[in-house]
């Protein structure tokens, strides 16, 4: 039985439909330029660190250079959010371009492996994934940050600190943990159906790249 062909409307409005997803290119472009403003953030506010740190030796009280080093301390601790949050716009913007638009030939060359772990976002999950993973540092780090300020007055201010610190281990084991059975599953799923799984594919041998470019 034959397909009955469509109508050229139906065409037209199917290839608008399709050429839409260049839309998409716009989140790319836009995550990437703010990614690199935190990263411009991030690489000023260490300058001003250093720079404030060129005093420390000078300072005799152990109570100045105290308060100093919890200040420190946390700006770097922000450094690093900053940082870890512009890695989460990185991810996102070419995430989205590889899912919606083309792989980016240039990141899977022969002798660059680093697209293997930042790249290998298959669909939405894979990226959800990834981003979740990252969003998680960044929250532990803020976490990081608001304790290091945390004065600790009573048994109850000891208590809500400890069940943070219990809340941030049981989160990173849980994700570990179904991070390692999701692994377990893709594997058992591509011994079911024939396929290699592509992660022992490339660490097996070569040719798992042109695979994927294929």
């Amino acid at each position: 039985m034959e397909t009955p062909k469509k109508s050229a409307f139906s065409n037209g409005f199917e290839q608008v439909l399709w050429t839409s997803r260049w839309a998409v290119l716009l989140a790319v472009v836009c995550s990437i330029g703010a990614a690199m403003i935190m990263f411009y953030i991030s690489a000023v506010d260490t300058f001003y660190a250093v720079d404030m740190l060129k005093e420390y030796y000078l300072l005799d009280s152990p109570e100045a250079r105290g308060v100093m080093r919890a200040e420190a301390v946390g700006m770097v601790v922000k450094v690093i959010d900053i940082f870890l949050l512009a890695i989460v716009l990185m991810i996102f913007g070419l995430g989205m371009y590889e899912l919606y638009i083309s792989k980016i030939d240039h990141a899977y060359g022969e002798h660059d492996t680093s697209a293997e772990h930042m790249l290998s976002v298959n669909n939405l999950d894979d990226l959800k994934s990834r981003l979740g993973k990252v969003i998680m540092m960044v929250l532990i780090v803020k976490f990081f940050e608001m304790a290091i300020g945390m004065e600790i007055d009573g048994i109850k201010d000891l208590m809500i600190f400890s069940a943070g610190i219990l809340l941030i281990g049981t989160t990173l084991y849980v994700t570990e943990r179904a991070s390692r059975k999701k692994g377990e599953w893709k594997t058992r799923a591509s011994d079911r159906s024939g396929v290699p799984d592509k992660r022992r594919v490339e660490g097996g041998g070569g040719g798992s790249r042109e695979d994927r470019r294929s």
